[in-house]
């Protein structure tokens, strides 16, 4: 008789940031029968489908104050629980894995009402609300940044850095990158995490002629909802919504300037790519900071508030950067050292651990 595979929901909804470090690990579970816990109209009934099954509540964050919106997000919740509840028990489920937000509170209560273990990833430095409060729920939190435990008193954490996807973990990816660029000139990559940039799509579209003058060619990710998305034109600035061979960029990219969301600073690591961070000045606690603080306090990138950066800054910086090829060289090194290579490993051989046990 052949012993049943063991069965994992993962809950895991909304950006790239929650979404790619959970695939990375489903990948590494390949013995497991995994099932997808996420919400209607969400990035994840692009991505999960294809390779696992898709079910869905309908769930959402707290707003500040209370009034009856605030009622009715409780109701939602206490409905989302009772079915989770049901999922678990009718699949008969024998661990949760969750990255937190709004997803992880229905399926870090409904597990544990049932004696269910639950492993939470926490991607970002300063831990989000979510995994602050329910972390002590929970068998263990394994941490993107080892800086997060020290908000973490009351939890059991295990520093594992965040997973990437497989081709991020390939050398020489580089090559498999088609847009045109010729092989020895400098490369910026301008990308504002899944949810795009629009303020620092401005600014970089104002600084360009002087970087193009350099001899440098843009990549500029713009996303879906910029509206000057085609306002400049040259021969050596490609502009695109989104590129799906993210690796081959990073990979190929000298320079690049990004938001810090927790995901997007890992691929940079993982691939030493130096970078111009810019936090995104409304997140959640301004979580983006204190993620670009971990790089900037090793070397590996430089830092500006967005509130702070001038066009002029921004301009000369990048010249500076790009007739200084030892220190981008320097930066790409420090910031291999933040983001270790085996993170999708530590986290399965985590979940095996708690779930199997």
């Amino acid at each position: 008789m052949v012993d049943a595979a063991t069965k994992l929901l993962i809950a895991a909804s909304g950006t790239g940031g929650h979404l790619f470090p959970a695939i990375a690990l489903a990948q590494k579970l390949p013995d497991y029968q995994i099932e997808w816990l996420g919400v209607p109209n969400r990035l994840e009934t692009q991505l999960v489908p294809q390779q696992y099954k898709l079910n869905t509540i309908s769930v959402e964050g707290f707003q500040k104050g209370f009034g009856i919106s605030s009622l009715l997000t409780l109701g939602k919740l206490v409905g989302s629980v009772l079915k989770v509840r049901k999922i678990l028990q009718n699949g008969q489920f024998q661990g949760v894995f969750t990255t937190g937000g709004y997803i992880a509170g229905p399926a870090v209560i409904a597990a544990r009402s049932l004696g269910i273990p639950v492993i939470l990833h926490e991607a970002n430095a300063f831990p989000g609300k979510v995994t602050r409060f329910f972390g002590p729920w929970c068998n263990a939190v394994a941490l993107g940044f080892a800086v997060a435990a020290k908000y973490l008193p009351r939890t059991q954490t295990i520093y594992t850095s965040t997973p990437v996807r497989s081709e991020f973990l390939e050398p020489g990816v580089a090559s498999s990158l088609d847009l045109g660029i010729p092989e020895n000139v400098p490369v910026i990559v301008v990308f504002g995490g899944s949810q795009g940039a629009v303020a620092v799509n401005k600014l970089v579209r104002e600084c360009a002629t002087a970087w193009f003058d350099a001899g440098a060619w843009v990549v500029h990710l713009t996303g879906d909802k910029d509206p000057d998305a085609e306002n400049l034109k040259h021969p050596q600035y490609i502009s695109l919504p989104f590129h799906n061979n993210m690796a081959a960029l990073l990979q190929r990219a000298n320079l690049a300037i990004s938001r810090s969301g927790a995901g997007s600073l890992t691929e940079l690591a993982v691939c030493g790519t130096p970078a111009i961070l810019i936090p995104y000045p409304f997140a959640a606690e301004d979580h983006q900071t204190y993620n670009a603080q971990v790089f900037t306090s090793v070397g590996a990138a430089l830092m500006f508030q967005q509130k702070e950066l001038t066009v002029e800054k921004l301009q000369t910086e990048v010249l500076r950067l790009l007739q200084s090829p030892q220190e981008l060289k320097a930066m790409g090194e420090k910031a291999k050292t933040i983001a270790p290579a085996d993170s999708a490993e530590k986290l399965a051989q985590l979940v095996r651990e708690i779930v199997e046990k």
